[in-house]
């Protein structure tokens, strides 16, 4: 049962990272994204691990909802909606991404670290305690390294939204 609903979780939430990236409308790309976190969060429950599904939705979820909000400021909602968010290149838009995500799935799958991959003696409980432990020990690096890369973006972001008479 329980991998019955991992399966409803990960399908539903690859055809809405799908639809993030082929919506034409700015505002279904974000309800899109929210609904693609919003099962990443259910899958973490189903992992054992509520505090991160909690996390899950309150930070991921709760920032496209400041997302809406940039866009509503951002961009003249009626003309929004009436025009195409990106240009229509047929199916050429859908192909590509396609073969990219296939090609990368194939190189993930054919690493020889996933191959060599044992699983854990004991699995991990989920709490806090250990995922804390587990974040500023062995997973610091990557984990500042996704800090410098959300600076950058928040950092990209504000300059992309200024006006340009400042």
């Amino acid at each position: 049962m329980e991998q019955a609903f991992f399966l409803l979780f990960a399908i539903v939430a690859v055809v809405s990272a799908g639809w993030v990236v082929i919506a034409k409308n700015p505002i279904h790309s974000a309800v899109a994204l929210m609904a693609c976190f919003v099962q990443i969060a259910a899958i973490y429950v189903l992992l054992r691990s509520p505090f991160l599904a909690v996390v899950q939705v309150f930070v991921y979820v709760g920032a496209i909802m400041v997302l809406f909000v940039f866009v509503f400021m951002m961009l003249e909602i009626r003309q929004a909606t009436l025009e195409r968010f990106l240009p229509d290149r047929g199916w050429l838009s859908t192909l590509i991404p396609l073969l990219l995500g296939f090609i990368l799935l194939g190189a993930i799958f054919s690493s020889p670290l996933i191959s060599n991959m044992t699983p854990p003696v004991e699995p991990p409980s989920g709490s806090v305690r250990e995922l804390g432990i587990l974040m500023f020990t062995q997973y610091l690096l990557p984990f500042e390294v996704v800090s410098i890369v959300l600076l950058v973006a928040l950092v990209g972001a504000i300059y992309l939204a200024r006006k340009d008479d400042i």
